[in-house]
């Protein structure tokens, strides 16, 4: 059951900026082709943050960004990667992650600011700025955070004095006192890789003699190589319209984009206003301070007074993009772009997997499809490739895929925690059979025997996709059977690629699929199934494997098999889902370990509970089923049907054909 495939073509973020380089509009509209994951598929068009905000520009499409602060908590963290997946599907161009000094921002700490970066980057394909600021930071130390920011697939900075540490500044022996410093460095030491962001404030900075001053220390920030800037928060829309004007007044040329903080809460305001060293209007506080104490209230107050800002600033004609400082919060931002008319869901995909928007992956198109519900531990696993496929899978002998032994990272966790999963998979099970319960309630979205529903799998932590749900009552049958799915797709013939369930790619095209059927069954099963399958071939190719390595299949010389592809305007054949016989063994080491690492552990050592996923996990076969011909009715349901009907069927000799160890 192909999960709810994360859509790799939003992005996100706050920002203000202008480029200066150059790519041709091409065929897609300007928001299509800007969105921050979207696949370059023409070779001349730049994926660069700088040059997708000029064509949002150009053509007038508006756009939004987010941001966020590194979470305290691993927990913390692996429910803000869960924000991103939602919040990237509303089509943020980018998203930006603050830069905390006192938290190791630059540590491999999962709470880090530049492990949360890069796991948007790389595991959520969005395109995203890290903050980074020279406080308590020598030259050295500064150059070292932006090498390793460029290898994690990083490519946009915003650069930022900081905050001081105490009440007053103070200098750093071989460091940087002023954001100018950073943005030389960085153009210094890695000439034109990064697209620089830098800070402007609406009212003057704090610590500026004047707002003149101020304006004049911005446009040295952008004369030293800054692509755009991003404002501090305000309350009144002509406070930035007229920055905006002095700005331009003075030479200022590059995108600027307003800092939108709608209002949450009494005390996050507070906090943030005194952080910010700003005041707030008179006619706010008038209307908050009786409804201090009812934070709905509050947050209703923040929704519209945002919204009527946001609006003047469209209206104006001279704001293409809003910046949001999200607080990690989604409620309001949400709400504030749904009535604005900008949170836009689109269902169609670039491709049929949840895409990266690390640099050196702008180029794959082409993936195994059994990671089609782990496209995280996919992305994992293949992370030290030098090269990505493109244009066709190829015929690997050895893809050096990586070991995935490290179950604890935060972006490769269960959404869920312990208590929620036992509750949805069983406190005790009694048999297999119970288990097989625990698939058919994940399918049929019912609750189970304790009355809860059943939303995830280790194969799959998110409810079934629409594409799923066309084969729900067959998925539903063979389950209750001891078939246990953990990914299909039905056979597609010609459907157009804006189809909203099944489409993916470039508008006017249209997309193909061959019936897939990939689950986890018996010894006793498998025995069975070999004997049926031999009508069925060639039509059929079938590859089963146990946690042992026992491995039998009719693939071609090992060849892959590609199972869905795609036919658009003046573009070849795109085929981006394939079955290969090598990969699926580096895959059976995953499927079969999930078993143990996320469903057996949630029980004590020898309880009967974690002896029956410990059986299931020793004695069960992995099994995988193409339908070649995709023109035709999907034949694999009949497959399983003529197996169950012969185990069905009085006992035979089977001739001691057996597949067990």
């Amino acid at each position: 059951m192909v999960n709810q495939v994360h859509r790799g073509d939003s992005g996100w973020q706050s920002c203000k900026s202008d480029s200066s380089g150059a790519s041709n509009s091409g065929g897609e509209s300007s928001k299509e082709s800007s969105r921050c994951s979207t696949p370059v598929l023409d070779g001349d068009r730049s994926d660069r943050l700088r040059d997708k905000m000029r064509r949002r520009i150009e053509s007038g499409d508006r756009w939004f960004s987010l941001e966020f602060f590194p979470p305290r908590t691993a927990s913390g963290a692996v429910n803000l990667i869960s924000r991103f997946d939602r919040m990237g599907s509303g089509g943020p161009l980018f998203i930006d992650i603050t830069w905390h000094p006192a938290g190791d921002p630059g540590s491999d700490k999962e709470t880090s600011s530049m492990m949360i970066a890069s796991t948007a980057v790389n595991y959520c394909g969005l395109e995203s700025i890290l903050h980074l600021t020279c406080c308590n930071q020598t030259k050295e130390r500064i150059t070292g955070h932006l090498a390793k920011a460029k290898h994690l697939g990083l490519k946009n900075i915003m650069a930022l004095r900081g905050d001081p540490v105490g009440v007053d500044w103070e200098e750093e022996e071989g460091g940087f006192n002023y954001a100018v410093d950073l943005v030389k460095q960085i153009r210094s030491e890695f000439d034109d890789y990064f697209d620089i962001c830098v800070a402007g404030y609406p009212t003057g900075h704090p610590e500026a003699e004047s707002y003149e001053e101020d304006l004049q220390h911005l446009k040295e920030k952008v004369d030293a190589g800054a692509d755009f800037v991003i404002t501090q928060l305000f309350f009144r829309a002509e406070t930035f319209l007229k920055f905006l004007d002095d700005c331009r007044a003075i030479g200022i040329t590059c995108p600027i984009l307003p800092g939108i903080f709608p209002i949450q809460g009494y005390q996050s305001l507070r906090q943030l206003v005194k952080l910010s060293k700003l005041e707030v209007p008179e006619e706010i506080t008038k209307v908050i301070e009786p409804i201090k104490d009812n934070d709905a209230a509050i947050r209703n107050y923040g929704i519209q007074q945002a919204v009527q800002m946001c609006q003047v600033l469209l209206d104006s004609g001279k704001v293409p993009g809003l910046h949001f400082y999200t607080l990690n919060r989604e409620v309001a931002t949400m709400e504030v772009l749904r009535q604005l008319g900008m949170w836009i869901e689109d269902p169609r995909r670039p491709l049929p997997w949840a895409v990266s928007a690390h640099p050196k992956r702008k180029v794959e198109d082409v993936r195994p499809i059994f990671w089609a519900s782990r496209p995280k531990s996919y992305i994992y696993r293949t992370q030290d490739w030098d090269d990505f496929p493109n244009g066709r899978w190829g015929n690997s002998s050895s893809p050096a895929f990586g070991e995935l032994n490290d179950y604890y990272l935060f972006y490769l966790k269960s959404k869920s925690s312990k208590d929620a999963l036992l509750q949805m998979w069983g406190e005790e099970l009694m048999n297999e059979e119970s288990v097989y319960e625990v698939f058919t309630c994940y399918i049929t979205a019912q609750s189970n025997r304790s009355g809860h529903k059943v939303m995830c799998l280790p194969w799959n932590d998110e409810p079934l996709a629409q594409e799923t749900n066309l084969l729900k009552d067959e998925l539903e049958k063979v389950n209750r059977r001891g078939v246990l799915t953990i990914n299909s797709q039905p056979n597609i013939n010609g459907k157009p690629s804006a189809d909203p369930i099944v489409g993916w790619g470039p508008a006017g095209g249209y997309v193909f699929q061959k019936a897939y059927l990939e689950f986890f069954t018996s010894s006793e099963n498998v025995t069975a199934l070999l004997k049926v399958l031999k009508k069925y071939e060639p039509r059929v190719n079938y590859h089963i494997v146990n946690v042992h390595g026992r491995n039998l299949t009719n693939a071609p010389e090992m060849q892959p098999n590609a199972v869905t592809w795609g036919i658009f305007p003046g573009r070849e054949i795109v085929q981006p889902t394939v079955v290969d016989p090598v990969s699926f063994m580096f895959w059976k080491d995953e499927a079969f370990a999930l078993w143990i690492e996320q469903w057996a552990k949630l029980y004590e050592d020898e309880s009967p509970s974690r002896m029956i996923i410990k059986y299931i996990h020793d004695n069960y076969f992995l099994v995988n089923l193409v339908d070649n011909d995709f023109p035709l009715e999907n034949c694999l349901w009949q497959v399983i049907d003529d197996m169950l009907e012969l185990l069905d069927a009085p006992p035979e000799p089977l001739n001691n054909e057996t597949v067990s160890e």
